[in-house]
């Protein structure tokens, strides 16, 4: 049996930049099993897998280590080889998801929006351990959804972060988001995900649904302009809109074959 398999590069418009997915189209549902061995022999923060459904698309989302409930620049490396590769004519096309309802992504005349839901955080404690795995300095607010956030003074301590990943991973706690007001942007992020097989992921659409409307709120301002300040670096322009978080960003296809299983 042979998987067609695409790898993009998302929230980027070269190659080498941005978040590298790979995008596994299926006409049916392999077992769970069996994605996440392909998620793991692939080895990039995330594969997607999509199934057609009517006019729609049926999707999940695997990391190296374990199925995840959602993925922004997957998501959009999905849509863009949907758009590019396979045909598909409409603007706007749409995901079913087990874990985050509907998703739709738009084709702009350069770029791709993706309608997610925003994931409003709450203020919180520093879990024990954190600052030490995590090191540098300027910490202000903790706050906390799925993942916790940690909001720096300056994007100068958010770039010095070195973490400790053993002992992060180690932590009971699924990411971290480590952001601060930007210098050429509203603001920046970095975002750590040992617990799932991700040091440091490059770019990361879900942890926007945190950050943008918390800087919303903070910058009293619905349109954002966000950097993701990994050594790969990413680029997205935000807008909240309610409850839902927009996010425009590029792709770029690096590779297209087959795999056998």
């Amino acid at each position: 049996m042979t998987i067609p398999i695409y790898q993009v590069d998302a929230f980027t418009d070269h190659l080498f930049g941005g978040n590298p997915a790979a995008v596994c189209p299926l006409t049916a549902w392999l077992s769970d099993a069996k994605m996440q061995q392909l998620a793991a022999e692939n080895n990039l923060a995330e594969t997607a897998f999509f199934v057609p459904q009517g006019e729609n698309y049926d999707l999940r989302w695997f990391t190296p280590e374990l199925e995840i409930d959602l993925c922004g620049h997957a998501t959009l490396a999905t849509a863009h080889i949907i758009f590019t590769q396979l045909g598909e004519t409409r603007k706007i096309i749409q995901f079913n998801t087990q874990t985050a309802g509907i998703l739709t992504v738009s084709r702009n005349s350069d770029s791709y929006t993706l309608d997610f839901p925003s994931r409003v955080v709450s203020p919180s404690s520093l879990p024990e351990g954190l600052s030490e795995a995590l090191g540098g300095s300027g910490l202000l607010e903790v706050y906390k959804s799925r993942d916790y956030m940690l909001v720096y003074e300056t994007e100068a301590q958010v770039a010095a972060l070195r973490p400790d990943f053993p002992a992060l991973a180690k932590l009971p706690i699924m990411g971290v988001i480590c952001t601060a007001p930007g210098i050429n942007s509203d603001f920046v992020s970095r975002f750590f995900i040992p617990s799932a097989g991700i040091n440091e992921d490059p770019v990361t659409g879900s942890a926007h649904c945190n950050l943008v409307p918390y800087w919303a709120q903070k910058l009293n301002k619905t349109q954002l302009h966000a950097y993701q300040i990994s050594s790969r670096r990413g680029e997205l322009q935000c807008e909240l809109n309610g409850d839902r978080v927009l996010m425009s960003g590029k792709a770029i296809t690096y590779l297209k074959g087959e795999v056998f299983v």
